[in-house]
């Protein structure tokens, strides 16, 4: 028993330990867009932060987007967005 007991320890480690790197999703409608600071704020005031080469034309005030987001600082920095049908 006692054999088992180390090796599942450290499993359990591991998989918790790269749970904290994932990507945290959010669902909201676009309320400002500014493709010059990169900023996109949702209709309830939270502000993400694009990468700086993102360029897509198809984001809109009141388009409804999946944000994927990772905490970095105080800054809610995205990783992805995508228009929800």
């Amino acid at each position: 028993m006692r054999s088992f007991l180390l090796p599942a320890a450290l499993i359990l480690t591991v998989a918790s330990g790269s749970l904290a790197f994932a990507s945290t999703m959010t669902e909201g409608t676009i309320k400002a867009i500014d493709l010059k600071t990169h900023e996109v704020t949702l209709s309830d005031g939270t502000v993400y932060m694009l990468p700086a080469g993102f360029k897509d034309a198809a984001l809109k005030v009141g388009e409804k987007v999946s944000i994927a987001w990772d905490l970095k600082g105080k800054v809610n920095e995205a990783t992805a967005v995508t228009v929800v049908q």
